[in-house]
């Protein structure tokens, strides 16, 4: 079976429907019982539980003999994340910033990624809070709610640039270097812990970059793709490609390969 375009257009409003019917009746009104904390400092809700059964089988549904691997699933089964590089896997990240919709704040997303022999060529992020709907085709550009979407086109110099630094999970010398030579940037942002918002707002030019540690694939492949259609950069922090299945740490992304040039050698030499 081949994926058509027409298989493209329906994973947006299957996002909507798990959001309408899982996600958004609980946003902020989560009762006694329905947040668990299924490692330490990770939150899961009955909300990722069924927005991720929703969003699977309505997947499975559209292109049979595909697999689905999403975040909860995985928590429970790690293996799942082997042979990312076989056929036709979705990466489902049914609550993109668990912790935000848990305390309340509106930094939380919807997304699917659809990879071909371990590349991505679709993706597809959903803002229900904003009301916003993003899709990516490898070759076939970014569209937000239907309008092809660039990142902007002048260059922004690094005194001036914007952007999320997360450094939580940094190694403690990489965290506290990376820290020290902040200043050498315009802005650096403690980050929203939502890559679905994150990569859209260098797409919209809300910031300049974003630099990550930890790259689980459903939360990057999305925002991945979707920032190299619209024209943007990502690679790892020695520059090579940032890969679904390499199991690597560390990603920067940034609106263009200079200013990622740029902010690569700001924050991580010297």
């Amino acid at each position: 079976m081949t994926v058509s375009d027409a298989l493209f257009d329906e994973v947006l409003p299957l996002l909507a429907q798990a959001s309408e019917q899982a996600v958004m009746p609980r946003f902020r009104r989560l009762r006694e019982g329905e947040v668990i904390e299924k490692a330490k400092d990770e939150l899961v809700t009955v909300a990722d539980r069924e927005a991720e059964q929703i969003i699977e089988r309505g997947l499975l549904a559209l292109l049979p003999g595909s697999r689905v691997v999403g975040e909860e699933a995985c928590a429970a089964d790690p293996s799942l994340l082997q042979g990312l590089d076989q056929g036709r896997v979705w990466l489902v990240d049914p609550l993109d910033g668990t912790a935000n919709f848990v305390a309340g704040r509106e930094t939380f997303a919807l997304m699917a990624a659809l990879l071909q022999d371990g590349e991505a060529i679709g993706a597809w992020v959903l803002n229900p809070v904003a009301a916003e709907r993003w899709m990516a085709v490898r070759g076939g550009g970014c569209h937000r709610d239907g309008q092809r979407m660039q990142v902007p086109s002048p260059a922004v110099p690094l005194d001036e640039a914007r952007g999320a630094v997360l450094t939580k999970f940094l190694p403690p010398d990489l965290r506290s270097a990376v820290e020290s030579r902040m200043p050498r940037i315009g802005e650096c942002l403690p980050g929203l812990r939502c890559a679905g918002i994150e990569y859209p707002a260098i797409i919209t030019g809300a910031q300049h970059f974003a630099m990550f540690y930890r790259t689980l694939p459903w939360d990057h492949v999305p925002g991945t793709l979707l920032l190299q259609e619209a024209g943007g950069h990502v690679a790892r922090y020695d520059g090579s490609p940032y890969l679904a299945d390499d199991g690597g740490v560390g990603v920067l992304s940034a609106r263009s390969e200079a200013l990622w040039q740029e902010i690569r050698d700001a924050l991580l030499r010297d």
